[in-house]
């Protein structure tokens, strides 16, 4: 379970100046309960009208740009070319990876960070300081290599 929460997400916002509106809440309880998804914004829109129908797409747009802004969420585009949100997890420090099953396009999450090494690395050899870093390993995921050996 991530250990973002609505009061965690409300103080982000106010800090930053921006107010939780009941749709801003409405958004935010959506991609809490649906945290293991990775949600397109059209995705979220849809759930939402289900028990708020006067909510626009618009607004979840701009309530998903600020919370990306904010550092919330993360704006993952993967190789179909849709933007989906991710919780931000306070106990990482940086974005977590993928795995892209290229055959049902199932998206699994890594929480470790594989790349601390390659981080030091970079920073060494070119004098740039890495602030995040984003990865997808692109495959086969177990259910769909059953389903292979099964044909």
């Amino acid at each position: 379970m991530t250990e973002l929460s609505l009061n965690t997400i409300k103080k982000k916002l106010q800090e930053a100046g921006f107010k939780l509106t009941p749709q801003r809440e409405a958004t935010v309880s959506v991609l809490l309960e649906k945290e293991k998804e990775h949600l397109s914004a059209e995705e979220i829109f849809l759930l939402l009208r289900l028990k708020h129908p006067d909510i626009g797409l618009a607004t979840v747009y701009r309530t998903l740009e600020i919370l990306t802004e904010l550092n919330i969420t993360y704006k993952v585009v993967f190789e179909d070319g849709l933007s989906r949100y991710d919780l931000r997890r306070t106990s990482n420090e940086h974005f977590h990876h993928h795995l892209l099953c290229i055959e049902c396009g199932n998206i699994e999450e890594i929480h470790e960070d594989l790349l601390g090494e390659v981080e030091k690395d970079v920073e060494a050899r070119y004098q740039f300081v890495v602030k995040d870093h984003r990865l997808t390993f692109h495959g086969i995921c177990r259910d769909c290599q059953q389903k292979l050996r099964n044909k």
